[in-house]
């Protein structure tokens, strides 16, 4: 069960990267005071809360649904989580992410977003709850083995979507704490960590499929 615990969070930590996502939080809320980044903080993890929540509780009915077996997605999550670990190893991820954040800050003045519509987007999508989240959500609780781990699993996940939070709160002293050059060494090891958990799920998925 332990086990479980740890990868469920180095996967999740990895993919969701709440300390990556602090200067993408500066960037956004550029110009808005501490009040409005707090408030912006709070309700982009809400949401993501209850985005990511879904995919937890009806995960293993969605893939029952569409006919789509645990191996199946072990397997394609373990493909999508091993592109986002080359990503990350090779710099493009954080780059993508700029881009999505430019784009979104581009949209927000010419339309005036609000609070709400910055926190919902780009923050709680598809920053925090991205597809890659998602999958790496639903993988994680088709694998639980009892409901106490599955419980458990949900525990893992509001950690990590308060560490969210905390990255928000504390984003100004993270970028200055960490500075260009860590943050791209924490992100390239993180890539690794990521791709060799990637490549176990897909090492199960198929071995599942042989047996």
């Amino acid at each position: 069960m332990i086990d479980f615990y740890i990868n469920a969070f180095a996967t999740l930590f990895v993919t969701i990267d709440p300390v990556g996502l602090a200067p993408m939080f500066l960037a956004i809320t550029a110009g808005m005071s501490s009040a409005d980044r707090r408030r912006v903080a709070v309700r982009a993890t809400i949401t993501a809360t209850g985005i990511l929540g879904l995919f937890y509780f009806t995960g293993q009915t969605v893939l029952n649904v569409l006919g789509i077996s645990v191996s199946a997605f072990r397997v394609a999550g373990g493909i999508l989580l091993f592109l986002i670990a080359i990503e990350m190893i090779f710099g493009k991820r954080q780059e993508r992410k700029s881009e999505t954040a430019e784009k979104a800050m581009e949209s927000a003045e010419a339309h005036h977003a609000t609070i709400n519509e910055l926190a919902i987007f780009p923050l709680a999508i598809p920053l925090i709850s991205g597809p890659a989240a998602i999958s790496a959500i639903i993988l994680l609780s088709s694998q639980a083995p009892d409901t106490l781990t599955y419980a458990g699993l949900g525990g893992v996940i509001l950690i990590i979507l308060v560490s969210c939070l905390g990255a928000f709160l504390l984003a100004e002293r993270i970028e200055r704490a960490l500075g260009d050059t860590a943050q791209l060494v924490i992100t390239r090891l993180l890539g690794v960590l990521l791709a060799a958990l990637s490549v176990q799920f897909v090492a199960d998925g198929i071995l599942a499929f042989l047996a």
